[in-house]
């Protein structure tokens, strides 16, 4: 499974997956890429997206995208 952590969560928490499955927004290089985009990105290389905050079901589509 791979797991994209957003900006928005502490990015210690990859630490909690072994064999390096998780990635943060920052270790991508995507910072400050806005949640459409973001989703866009991930499309395809992720297949997890872990975020804390809420709403994101009713700004995008979500379950377009696969995660």
């Amino acid at each position: 499974m791979r797991i994209l952590i957003a900006e928005c969560v502490d990015p210690r928490l990859k630490t909690e997956f072994p064999d390096d499955t998780a990635k943060t927004v920052f270790d991508m290089g995507w910072s400050g890429i806005k949640n459409g985009e973001l989703l866009r990105r991930a499309h395809g290389q992720f297949d997890v997206f872990v975020r804390i905050d809420k709403g994101i079901e009713f700004q995008q589509d979500v379950a377009g995208f696969g995660l």
